[in-house]
């Protein structure tokens, strides 16, 4: 069954936000040193519940188009083949499909009630 495995965090100006989340929750970040400006969030221990994430700069202005959310990212097997099914019952593409070079390709849509989710396929040849 695929879970939430991930959660990102638009900001306009990404190291306020890191600061406001490290101040505020001790959270750590990394500066992922790929070829995209983005934090790795460690939330706790890994033999501790809950989910690590990331931060990165918000694509658009807050004109109702940017992202302005903590994003869930779900891993799928396929996700070609989710994102048909997620179209299929109703839900809209909001980012189309990317590959984040490394780690695999990412899509992002509105659910029927307009929450956007990310659903993630591992592929560590994606460029």
């Amino acid at each position: 069954m695929p879970r939430v495995v991930h959660f990102e965090i638009h900001a306009g100006d990404p190291v306020r936000a890191v600061k406001f989340y490290q101040t505020l929750f001790g959270w750590n970040f990394q500066k992922w040193e790929g070829p995209m400006e983005y934090w790795v969030v460690i939330t706790g221990a890994d033999d501790q519940p809950g989910i690590n994430g990331g931060l990165m700069r918000r694509h658009g202005e807050i004109d109702g188009q940017a992202v302005i959310a903590y994003v869930c990212t779900v891993d799928v097997a396929d996700v070609d083949a989710s994102l048909k099914t997620a179209l299929d019952n109703g839900a809209q593409i909001a980012l189309p499909k990317v590959a984040i070079p490394g780690v695999g390709w990412l899509v992002y849509c509105k659910d029927t009630e307009g929450n956007i989710f990310g659903m993630m396929q591992n592929d560590p040849s994606a460029q």
